[in-house]
C-alpha cells in the first residue's frame, strides 16, 4: 500500500538514492552521460544534502515500508524536488504526490504552484494541468541543461 508522509530524520540517504539513481537512469534518455553526471555527481557532501532535504521538507511516498519517491512544494508554491524511483516509474507514485502537493498548496491558500523540470519531467506536469511559462538553459557544475519553468493555476 502506498503512503505518503512528510519527511523524517533518517530519510536523508534514501532519498539522496532516489534522487541520484532517478537522473541517472531515467533523465540519462533526454540528457547526455556528461550531464548527468553534472547534475548527479558521484561524490556529494553529506552534509550538505542533509540541510538541503531538510530545509525543503518534503512528503514522502512509502510503498510497502520501501520510500518509492518524494515531492516537496515551498510557502511560494515552488516545487523544487519531484523524484519518482527508477525501478518505480509508471505504478501512480507521482500521481500520488501532485496530488498531495496540490492539496497541501490549497490548504496553505497558494494559488500558483510552479517548477522548474526537467525535459524527461515536463510530459509529467502538463499532464496534471501545468502549462510552460519558458524554456531555459541552466548551468550545473559546467554542463549547460535544458529545463523549463512551467506553472498551475489552483
Amino acid at each position: 500500500m502506498l503512503i505518503i508522509r512528510k519527511f523524517q530524520n533518517g530519510d536523508e540517504l534514501a532519498l539522496r538514492e532516489i534522487f541520484f539513481n532517478t537522473i541517472r537512469n531515467v533523465n540519462i534518455k533526454d540528457y547526455s552521460e556528461v550531464q548527468v553526471q553534472a547534475w548527479a555527481p558521484d561524490d556529494y557532501n553529506q552534509s550538505e544534502w542533509y540541510k538541503r532535504i531538510s530545509s525543503i521538507n518534503p512528503f514522502v511516498a512509502v510503498l510497502d515500508s520501501e520510500i518509492v519517491g518524494y515531492a516537496d512544494i515551498q510557502d511560494d508554491g515552488y516545487i523544487d524536488h519531484f523524484f519518482c524511483h527508477w525501478n518505480h516509474q509508471g505504478k501512480g507514485i507521482g500521481k500520488a504526490l501532485i496530488h498531495k502537493l496540490i492539496a497541501a498548496g490549497q490548504k496553505k491558500c497558494i494559488n500558483r504552484l510552479y517548477s522548474h523540470a526537467s525535459i524527461t519531467a515536463k510530459p509529467f506536469f502538463e499532464h496534471f494541468g501545468f502549462k510552460v511559462v519558458k524554456k531555459q538553459q541552466v548551468k550545473i557544475r559546467g554542463q549547460v541543461l535544458t529545463n523549463y519553468v512551467l506553472e498551475k493555476f489552483v
